[in-house]
């Protein structure tokens, strides 16, 4: 994919996009898997079409196709908690959760990778979850079931998409260097069939019964997932380690903004604190300068 603008713009445009995916989410009155699975499979149809017109093919060896479905497997499982911790605790709070992938990936780069992590980092750790405790406060009993659920599930979006960003990592280290648009066009459409699946295991249906709905998803699917992912992959070569930093902050603080902007998310000075404090651990622990043990 061809893409002339300036790399920075780019960078930050598609940040921008990707942080509206909770509010098309939000704003759909259809289930949580099935708005998921409208994401992966009208993005994932829209890079199949491009992949059909430029006589792209999807040629790739075994190992790298069965590292695509486990790709597949985590990244539809990130959407199945991300979409529910959305409704229950709004764009804004599940869109930082889920950023919280940084401290999985800095276990992960320990454990597997042994890499030995930062001062820095080390110190974003205790920092992230200072800043969640001042935004869901200290009294976990107290607050509503499904809140707490919405926490929970927003965790578990950090952790599925560590896994999934791993795993394209791997996939990437054996692939000709290039836009990864075949990845993704493959990813969204064997998460697409999983997430169709569990809509119909959950007896949710498929449907779409408004054309504004229906408008929301298509946005959803190609501004987002497709536009967004690709403006921000062909970015990353030519800007540096702290602009990419600073627009991983872009996409949680943004949908922080749209929360309160368009559903009128009420903010307390503790919880804007502690939305700071986090965010700038998120920043901290993105600093790729873990060393090799």
């Amino acid at each position: 994919m061809s893409v002339s603008a300036n790399p920075r713009v780019r960078l930050f445009a598609g940040a921008a996009l990707i942080s509206l995916s909770p509010v098309w989410v939000k704003l759909v009155d259809v289930s949580a898997t099935t708005s998921g699975f409208y994401r992966v499979f009208i993005g994932g149809a829209a890079l199949a079409l491009y992949l059909l017109v430029r006589g792209q093919r999807p040629r790739f060896t075994t190992r790298i196709w069965q590292l695509l479905v486990l790709a597949a497997v985590f990244f539809a499982l990130d959407l199945w908690f991300w979409h529910r911790s959305i409704i229950f605790v709004g764009p804004g709070l599940s869109t930082l959760l889920a950023n919280f992938q940084v401290f999985i990936l800095m276990l992960a780069g320990v454990l597997v990778l042994r890499q030995r992590p930062t001062a820095i980092q080390m110190v974003a750790v205790p920092l992230a979850l200072l800043g969640l405790a001042l935004i869901v406060g200290f009294d976990w009993r107290s607050l509503p079931a499904d809140y707490r659920l919405g926490v929970v599930y927003g965790l578990l979006t950090a952790v599925v998409y560590a896994g999934y960003l791993l795993t394209m990592r791997f996939i990437r280290k054996d692939v000709a260097r290039g836009l990864p648009t075949r990845e993704i066009a493959v990813v969204s459409i064997v998460a697409a069939a999983i997430l169709g699946a569990s809509a119909l295991l959950e007896g949710q249906s498929l449907a779409v019964e408004s054309p504004g709905d229906f408008g929301w998803l298509v946005a959803y699917g190609v501004l987002s997932h497709c536009l967004g992912y690709i403006l921000i992959v062909s970015s990353l070569p030519q800007v540096s380690t702290t602009e990419a930093g600073l627009a991983l902050l872009l996409q949680p603080t943004l949908s922080f903004v749209w929360d309160v902007l368009f559903f009128a998310r009420p903010m307390s000075l503790t919880e804007l604190a502690g939305a700071a404090i986090a965010l700038f651990a998120i920043y901290l622990g993105s600093r790729h300068t873990s060393k090799q043990v």
